[in-house]
């Protein structure tokens, strides 16, 4: 038996194998869409899973104004910004953000589940979030996905 056989294969950004994928968020809870689509974006559905290096695939979330948020979590949730002013802390509560930008309400839900670091903020580029069914990434030719399927 050769020792040298049996190496371990680590995938770099060159050889990195993207795809696009589109995601629908219709009748999804957002905890549940959000963890999915962070490990999509991660690369952890694929064999060559490399932790430090952005192997995952560009996500297309479509319809994010027909998310679920169950229990009480629609005006009991509250999103905290600072304006970098003395007293500049403001709130929002989930209802008022959905009203006002419902993909924001995925994209903060997707990034608090990357890493805190400078590949998180990499694969966060690779997310794209729109109301309603019409993207414009179909010259990439997206395929799409069900996240029932995925474990």
């Amino acid at each position: 038996m050769n020792a040298l056989s049996y190496k371990t294969v680590s995938t770099s950004k060159a050889t990195a194998s993207k795809e696009w994928i589109v995601v629908d968020a219709d009748g999804h809870n957002l905890g549940r869409l959000a963890t999915k689509v962070a490990m999509i974006l991660r690369g952890k559905y694929k064999p060559s899973y490399t932790p430090h290096v952005d192997c995952g695939d560009n996500v297309i979330v479509i319809n994010s104004e027909k998310i679920n948020l169950t229990g009480n979590k629609l005006s009991e949730k509250t999103y905290v910004r600072h304006t970098g002013y003395p007293g500049g802390q403001r709130t929002l509560t989930a209802k008022v953000l959905q009203a006002k930008n419902p993909a924001l309400l995925v994209e903060k839900a997707v990034k608090g589940m990357l890493p805190k670091n400078k590949l998180g903020a990499e694969l966060f580029r690779n997310l794209n979030v729109v109301v309603g069914p019409e993207h414009k990434q179909g010259a990439q030719k997206p395929r799409t996905v069900n996240l029932n399927d995925l474990k």
